[in-house]
């Protein structure tokens, strides 16, 4: 008896609405998968050598601009993406930044960060930013972490790492610093004269007439909130008025520290009529406990901050500050690792304006008898 041939229907699939519907059957040979562009197919589309490609990729040498461009459209065309790990084995070099930043959170290192990430834009290199929250020890291990992945370049964002390690980091690979300043080979410092920015804030509440003039001042340990009492110091005596040291508290650069300092100062029931604030956010921090209190600024208290950080100008009111070019140092210092990389984009390092008070709206002459 002859076999019959048998045929089996495709198996069912029961789908999620309990339809069923055959299912569909796989290809006997895989789809081939597109292979990535390669440097010689970049070389091969432009009309120039492989070495040329990789020179123009590197930066390692200048390149006519007829064959820089050509090569740039077979790398559009071709969607070509250099595997940079094999580039960084072969070279040396990673094309990254570090970045030792303090408190990611923090308005002022973001906006220095900012400033950095717009400078790297178009260079070929990107930031790595960690956060070191004020500990010697944790910025010292993130840096470690840093160096291990073998950054090309560290910046350096405040902190508390000591002028040592800073030189001794320098003799790896360059450094650059905001905020602070350190003379040492390898190292870049930009900073701002916070004494100067002191001075400012407070001689304006003394050409408001102001007379009893308190100071939330930053931790103690802190060198800019050090130079920053010493300019509110510096204008009084120019000024030819006495400090009361009972109108200086101790904050810690944060809205709660703000909050506490101001909470102290009412409750010691001393007369003042005006505030300098070391910073921004230990304005906001005073500005809250003056709010809950039925305080209206300026005219029961006038205040001043420092840093001049985004939100200060759209607060109610608009808060009287001392602006810190923290965005433009960023760019500076990318800047000028760029430049010791041998990677500078064209043009001057981006200018660093000084220090300036911005005067709004949280400052006005004292009441009648305050």
């Amino acid at each position: 008896m002859a076999e019959k041939s048998i045929s089996f229907p495709p198996p069912l699939h029961v789908g999620a609405t309990g339809a069923r519907f055959p299912m569909a059957s796989s290809p006997s040979q895989p789809r081939a998968k597109a292979e990535p562009a390669t440097v010689q197919d970049v070389a091969r589309l432009a009309g120039v050598s492989p070495a040329t490609v990789s020179r123009i990729l590197t930066g390692a040498a200048r390149v006519a601009e007829d064959k820089r461009r050509a090569v740039e459209a077979a790398i559009q065309k071709l969607k070509f993406r250099p595997n940079l790990s094999a580039r960084g084995l072969r070279s040396g070099s990673t094309h990254t930044i570090g970045v030792l930043t303090q408190e990611l959170e923090s308005p002022y290192f973001a906006n220095a960060a900012k400033g950095v990430d717009a400078a790297l834009t178009g260079s070929g290199y990107a930031p790595i930013v960690v956060p070191g929250h004020w500990n010697p020890e944790e910025e010292a291990e993130r840096v470690a972490l840093l160096t291990a992945r073998k950054v090309d370049g560290l910046i350096v964002l405040g902190g508390r790492l000591s002028d040592a390690q800073l030189a001794e980091l320098a003799q790896q690979q360059p450094v650059a610093l905001i905020g602070r300043r350190l003379s040492a080979p390898g190292v870049m410092s930009f900073s701002q004269d916070q004494v100067e920015g002191g001075r400012l804030a407070t001689e304006h509440l003394i050409q408001q007439g102001h007379r009893r003039i308190a100071h939330i001042a930053g931790p103690a340990s802190n060198l800019d909130a050090q130079e920053r009492k010493e300019g509110y110091m510096r204008a009084h005596r120019e000024a030819g008025l006495s400090v009361d040291p009972a109108l200086i508290v101790e904050g810690d650069f944060m809205e709660g520290g703000g909050i506490a300092a101001m909470e102290a100062l009412l409750a010691a029931g001393h007369e003042f009529s005006a505030v300098f604030c070391a910073n921004d956010q230990s304005l906001w921090g005073a500005k809250l406990v003056l709010h809950r209190r039925g305080l209206k600024v300026p005219q029961a208290l006038s205040l001043v901050g420092f840093d001049d950080l985004p939100q200060s100008k759209y607060m109610t009111p608009p808060v009287t500050t001392v602006r810190q070019h923290t965005y433009a140092m960023g760019q500076a210092a990318a800047w000028a690792l760029l430049h010791q990389l041998g990677r500078a984009p064209e043009g001057e390092q981006p200018p660093v304006p000084p220090i300036r008070l911005e005067v709004r709206e949280t400052t006005a002459p004292p009441a009648p008898g305050r």
